[in-house]
């Protein structure tokens, strides 16, 4: 990325709540408030919500960006990479590059929260799943799994489980 390539406001920029990207992929709806595009492709920041019952993401690695989530509402249980626990409101996960983790909707209410992304670009992933399935696409596990390839990320089999 080239310092041309995305351009930083000479000031504070607000968003107000009805500012963003809403994107829904496989019962997700991500809702961008600040992507690449805002920050210099230093970091996104999405809003998050899931229905009782959904799988947010399998597990899976990322190599080339961290993320962090920040749960707000319900519950979310979370893939930890040696299994998983349940987290409420206030928790805090942070899933560095090359550590495994994901998500799901366990619980018997809508789940919300944050996630942050450093450095952006992982919103062009949900675009892109997104886009695809828009035209007709069925978002299998190949697909996803060719979509993350694009963006430095891989699903995380777990060695203890293996045969």
């Amino acid at each position: 990325m080239t310092d041309d390539q995305f351009r930083i406001p000479a000031r504070p920029l607000l968003r107000r709540p009805e500012d963003g990207e809403l994107i829904d992929v496989a019962g997700v709806a991500h809702y961008f408030r600040l992507t690449a595009e805002h920050t210099g492709g230093r970091f996104a920041f999405e809003e998050f919500s899931l229905a009782p019952g959904t799988i947010g993401a399998r597990p899976h690695v990322h190599e080339g960006h961290d993320e962090y989530f920040y749960v707000l509402e319900g519950e979310l249980t979370l893939h930890t990479g040696e299994g998983e626990v349940s987290a409420g409101p206030g928790c805090l996960l942070a899933a560095t590059r090359g550590t495994p983790h994901g998500f799901r909707n366990a619980g018997s209410v809508p789940a919300r929260a944050l996630c942050l992304y450093t450095p952006a670009g992982y919103e062009n992933y949900f675009r892109d799943v997104h886009a695809a399935v828009s035209v007709g696409a069925e978002a299998t596990d190949e697909l996803l799994a060719e979509f993350r390839s694009r963006y430095r990320t891989t699903a995380y089999e777990n060695p203890q489980e293996q045969p």
